[in-house]
């Protein structure tokens, strides 16, 4: 490596048994729209794309002597630039690039990409990966994805290669390259779009060669997820542990109930107060529904010996069981569709209503049928991602095809459903059951959105997390199927719920800007990191497959050209298992200062105040207990094995009304209680997460600045004004 005698060699904060395939010293990345760039090393890694910007020739030596150098903006007028096909108003437009390469044949070819594991690969290994450039690195870096020039292989929608002399071509681990690429694009399904270009100085083996890594380790990340259910982790030191975890992580999991002990279920079940349910351990083994947690909230009158034959008769065997309980008496339940072909006998028969009613007062049955399919969300989001690029409809349209993708509405619409059964909730002192036939998936996010809307607990941060790790965490909501991690499903299951409920929630904290002890930082480093097969919280489906991982940590290692992976005190790892952490773990990727960007400073200051208990109404409809929500109206229901039929008409209810005759049954909405206005015009479009693949965005970054960044930089503004002034002459 040259450069001044004695510099220090480059460390590269990596991952656990993370390997470096390929690297570019000298790739430049594009920044802005001002046709700028920043130059540095691009590696790809058997886990990762990751860029690590600065200077790698003359600012090598300064850097060396520890002096600070600013990147260089590269104007768009300089000869190597950007290349002309990427240039703004050239002929080939960041769209043409998308559907490039789709229709291209498979016939004479300079190099054949074949699909093969990265640890069949002939990449580097750690002993003999070459000398980086001497690249600053940030004091206590933890090596997990934490910048924004950093991306998980499954992160990775589409990757481009460009030419000057040849038509955009989409990489595959099967596709054919026939020309040396002057820039690679990165399509993430996290909205961000990443541009790299290699000036023509001596890259062009290096660019070929990372533009053939990237398509095949991403296709070999993909296979690799498809093995979650037995996957052992990463290499770790089997003999001891870290003896002091860091405070930063800590911090943000000390007060966040994962949902895994016993006690954690008690603690939240004496917080909410439900008198009459218990902790049941009757799944505990996970032998009598394997897609439920170990530990449910059941009738307190309910035994374990007669809960258990309640499952036959319910799809998946997801009994119905509590998640939420207002302190108006109303009880939040979900379960899943009934069974078919189920015929209970008489026994049976009574410890399902129990199970369903318990004496509670009127249940209602709210079922999914009025919410989007999840046809209808993959179709929203993929047409979502498509109009966020740069330049995919002409500006006069773009309104009109935001509307066309459909998006927005389904927001919409489940806010609207939402608002109903808290309503409900609040002002009747009934029980709501939500149904769907799975349990798994629309369920998790209006059971959240109901709590968000009706507890003030899941409205701060440690709260928020907690409904996360119940809700969908624990209740086995198939992440890795949903947000397409596994590349051998089959497209139809894949369908982004949780975005679109952070998406929800990200509406109710634009309107609700002081009811929330969060930020929409927060919410957005949570929509990135779900796309990161990394973390336990995202890469398993269901509780049952995180207990199969190991239980020990995941720490902090630095890759260095001598020695391989490290840890923080310098000796090597060897051999072990490792479990993935929870993704909740945020000091591994952000720092302290970082970390307060999550917390909403003008949220509220203590403990919110109670919920006050609502006017019980008459919504029985005489001897039967049981109703559906419809559409906004209230029908008698009943249960499949009743055969007795409605005795009266529906009772239509207006949820936002506000008056006697509305769900609330007061003039105003008790305190705590958040509903949302879900008019076409009070829904927005999160901006900073879909619209962060423009050029002219791409320069905010996740983080919005701290005021002590900016007291920082406007403090360089001075002394650089000063400087001025006094060179300037008088």
């Amino acid at each position: 490596m040259s450069g001044a005698p004695g510099g220090r060699r480059p460390t590269f904060p990596g991952l656990p048994g993370e390997r470096v395939l390929e690297e570019a010293a000298g790739a430049r990345q594009r920044r802005g729209s001002g046709g700028g760039s920043v130059p540095g090393t691009l590696l790809c890694t058997d886990r990762r794309l990751a860029f690590l910007p600065g200077q790698v020739r003359r600012e090598r030596q300064e850097q060396t002597l520890g002096i600070s150098a600013q990147p260089r903006r590269i104007p768009d007028s300089h000869p190597g630039s950007i290349p002309a096909p990427w240039r703004q108003n050239a002929p080939c437009s960041p769209r043409e690039l998308l559907t490039a390469g789709r229709s291209g044949g498979q016939g004479d070819s300079w190099v054949q990409i074949h699909p093969h594991h990265p640890s069949r690969d002939s990449g580097h290994t750690l002993g003999q990966f070459p000398a980086l450039p001497n690249l600053p690195q940030a004091a206590g870096s933890r090596g997990l994805l934490r910048s924004e020039d950093e991306v998980a292989l499954p992160c990775i929608h589409k990757l481009v290669a460009a030419s000057s002399f040849s038509k955009p071509k989409v990489l595959t681990a099967a596709s054919t390259l026939k020309f040396i690429p002057e820039e690679l694009a990165v399509f993430c399904r996290d909205f961000r779009m990443l541009h790299f270009y290699f000036p023509e100085d001596g890259l062009a083996p290096q660019a070929f060669r990372v533009a053939n890594a990237i398509a095949r380790a991403r296709e070999a990340a993909a296979w690799l997820g498809d093995t979650a259910q037995g996957h052992a982790g990463w290499v770790l030191p089997p003999e001891e542990e870290e003896e002091e975890e860091d405070e930063e992580e800590e911090e943000g999991l000390s007060t966040t109930l994962l949902f895994e002990s016993l006690w954690d279920w008690e603690k939240e079940l004496q917080r909410l107060g439900a008198a009459g349910w218990r902790v049941s351990a009757v799944n505990e083994r996970f032998d009598m529904a394997p897609s439920l947690p170990q530990y449910l909230w059941v009738p307190s009158g309910l035994l374990d010996h007669d809960l258990k034959r309640t499952f036959a008769h319910f799809q998946e065997r997801r009994v119905p069981r509590l998640c939420w309980h207002h302190p108006g008496g109303g009880d939040l339940l979900r379960a899943a569709g009934f069974q078919p072909a189920s015929e209970p006998g008489s026994e049976d028969v009574r410890c399902l209503e129990t199970l369903l009613l318990g004496g509670r007062g009127p249940c209602v049955l709210a079922d999914a049928a009025e919410l989007p399919t999840l046809a209808d969300i993959q179709l929203a989001h993929l047409r979502l991602r498509a109009l966020c690029l740069p330049g995919a409809v002409a500006e006069e349209k773009w309104l009109s095809a935001l509307e066309g993708t459909r998006w927005l509405e389904h927001v919409r619409t489940c806010l609207r459903k939402a608002v109903e059964v808290v309503s409900l909730l609040a002002g009747k002192r009934c029980s709501v059951v939500l149904q769907e036939p799975s349990d798994r998936d629309l369920n998790c996010l209006l059971a959240s959105l109901v709590q968000l809307l009706g507890d003030p607990h899941a409205r701060s941060l440690p709260g928020f997390q907690s409904l996360v790790q119940r809700e969908w965490v624990a209740a086995g909501h198939p992440f890795p199927h949903r947000l397409g991690l596994l590349r051998r499903d089959s497209p139809r299951e894949e369908a982004p719920v949780f975005l679109l409920f952070l998406d929800c929630t990200w509406q109710l904290l634009w309107q609700f800007p002081a009811d929330f002890g969060f930020t929409e930082a927060f919410l957005l480093a949570l929509h990135d990191s779900s796309f990161s097969p990394y973390f336990s919280t995202f890469r398993f489906s269901c509780q049952r497959q995180r207990r199969h991982s190991s239980t020990s940590q995941l720490p902090s290692q630095t890759y260095r050209p001598v020695g391989g992976w490290q840890d923080p005190v310098g000796r090597r790892r060897g051999p072990g298992a490792c479990a993935f952490p929870p993704v909740w773990a945020w000091g591994r990727r952000y720092t302290r200062q970082q970390q307060q960007q999550f917390r909403n400073p003008a949220g509220p200051p203590g403990p919110a105040q109670p919920l006050a208990p609502g006017t019980p109404a008459d919504l029985s409809g005489g001897p039967r207990p049981v109703l559906t929500l419809a559409k906004g109206s209230l029908c008698p229901h009943s249960l499949p094995w009743w055969n007795r039929p409605p005795l009266r008409p529906p009772h239509r209810l207006s949820p936002s009304s506000g008056t006697p005759g509305g769900l609330l049954g007061t003039g105003h909405p008790p305190p705590g209680l958040l509903l949302p206005c879900t008019a076409a015009p009070c829904i927005r479009l999160w901006h900073r997460c879909y619209l962060r693949g423009l050029p002219q965005e791409q320069q905010r970054g996740r983080l919005p600045p701290s005021l002590s960044g900016l007291a920082e930089e406007l403090e360089l503004l001075q002394d650089r004004l000063h400087a001025w002034n006094t060179r300037r002459p008088h």
